[in-house]
């Protein structure tokens, strides 16, 4: 698995492995530093052969088959994805140094699922017939229909690149979509991989193509390609931005979730053990290169000192290393530049006065890792609470009453995720309904599925994915009228 002559490597172009028109770049191996592979770079005329054959399938094989014929192969993609679970797992591994159990056991049966969620909606999406008082005292026969929104540039993030890329493609291939699948720079392997599945699953050729390239080449040709009818895209806000800006001046849905500054609320009766286990998978899980990691960990005074002091020690428990080594806990930040963006955000947190209890530095060898860490003593308005760092750096904060804990959750410009640590349900429901988060968990952080909507709110971004709302998301409601 790690020898560059089997690691996927070219574009995957309407149906063909080709070279990239924009040469190559280097795919590096957080764990090590050394290169992985180099992988080809696709060219803004690489783009236009790709949208180019997303738009004639849209009127073409892929739109002929009817949505039964769709689900039997979506269904075929999640077998697969589970036939090739070992090797994908080791490619996420490999190409963004997280521990080879993590993809094990959540992304890749994750992405699994989620064909299979939406193999099962293919056939299942129905408009509604609609009264009216008629037409010029003429009775009207009046209904809507569910139509493809189109071609769909899918701009994916290195954290969790193969489940993410599910999550935009399960939906956009049920409701009929063609896609064009832009994987980051620094993890584009598990993508290449599926795209060898979808072909061998039976998805016609130019239904998906998958482009690794530069973002500023690939990404921006995507962004303004006029043939593109909407962007899905997972990643920063300023990058969000951006593309929010240039699609509307060709009116392109979008569909952005843009990160967050999750906080997690640890009640006064909550279950200490329970609360410290969550909130530090929270924390640590990918680094802490997750979007709704819950970094912000707000705590009754209560509990304040028996929370840090446990954070502290799950943090020192961590055990950093290579990926492959079933007794590592945490792998490396995906580059140098987290790594030091990352570093930089501790050395912020003490300038500005919070007190380190845990980590704080990167290991003396080679790799971008850097020490899960615990800030202790810190309030709401130090830049390590407001900003997000995507690294394994938590902040705790306490809180004296239910009201106050709110206030503080609700004091970011993000609203992704939050997570409630509590023994009565009537809490759990009063603060989840005053949280401004698109995804609130009671009792466990990230209790993601493919069936439930996800997406956030203020700077995390626009719209959703899976459910029923990924494929409102990913179609047009048009209106038909007759006059009888």
């Amino acid at each position: 698995m790690t020898s560059t002559d089997i690691l996927p490597h070219q574009l995957f172009l309407a149906g063909e492995w080709r070279d990239g028109g924009a040469g190559t770049f280097a795919d590096v191996n957080p764990a090590t530093e050394d290169t992985l592979v180099e992988v080809a770079a696709a060219s803004a005329e690489d783009v236009n052969t790709a949208v180019a054959a997303a738009r004639a399938q849209l009127s073409g094989e892929w739109a002929a088959l009817p949505g039964s014929q769709r689900g039997r192969i979506l269904a075929r993609v999640a077998d697969l994805i589970e036939r090739d679970a070992e090797i994908l797992a080791r490619l996420e591994a490999l190409d963004i140094g997280k521990p080879v159990m993590q993809p094990t056991v959540l992304d890749v049966p994750n992405a699994a699922r989620t064909f299979r969620h939406f193999a099962g909606w293919a056939d299942k999406i129905t408009g509604t017939v609609i009264p009216t008082d008629g037409y010029f005292g003429r009775p009207t026969h009046s209904y809507t229909r569910r139509e493809p929104v189109g071609v769909i540039a899918a701009i994916v993030p290195w954290n969790t690149p193969l489940m993410i890329a599910a999550w935009k493609l399960g939906p956009a291939l049920a409701a009929g979509n063609t896609v064009v699948v832009k994987p980051a720079e620094d993890a584009p392997l598990s993508i290449l991989h599926l795209a060898g599945i979808l072909q061998e699953a039976g998805v016609p050729d130019g239904v998906v193509s998958v482009l690794p390239g530069l973002g500023s080449v690939t990404g921006q040709a995507l962004v303004d390609h006029a043939d593109v009818d909407k962007i899905s895209f997972t990643g920063s806000p300023e990058v969000g931005r951006h593309i929010g800006m240039a699609a509307a001046s060709s009116f392109k849905r979008v569909t952005l979730e843009l990160g967050g500054k999750s906080p997690q609320v640890i009640l006064a009766d909550a279950d200490i053990e329970a609360a410290v286990g969550g909130t530090a998978m929270g924390l640590f899980f990918n680094q802490g290169q997750v979007c709704a990691a819950g970094t912000r960990v707000l705590v009754h005074r209560s509990l304040y000192s028996d929370v840090v002091d446990a954070l502290a020690g799950a943090a020192s428990q961590q055990v950093l290393g290579d990926p492959f080594d079933q007794a590592t806990t945490m792998g490396a930040l995906v580059n140098k530049k987290q790594q030091d963006r990352v570093l930089g955000y501790i050395a912020k947190g003490q300038a500005e006065g919070a007190r380190l209890v845990a980590g704080g530095a990167r290991p003396d060898h080679a790799g971008f890792f850097v020490q899960p860490t615990i800030f202790a003593d810190a309030d709401n308005d130090m830049t390590i609470a407001r900003e997000e760092i995507f690294g394994p750096v938590g902040t705790v904060i306490p809180f004296d009453d239910p009201a106050d804990a709110v206030r503080l959750a609700n004091a970011t410009t993000y609203g992704l995720a939050a997570t409630i640590w509590t023994k009565d349900v009537t809490a759990a429901h009063t603060l989840a309904a005053q949280v401004h988060a698109g995804a609130v968990w009671v009792n466990g952080w990230a209790a993601i599925d493919a069936a439930l909507p996800w997406g956030g709110m203020k700077s995390s971004g626009i719209g959703r994915e899976l459910g029923w709302s990924g494929i409102v998301a990913n179609t047009e409601e048009k209106v038909v009228t007759v006059v009888l």
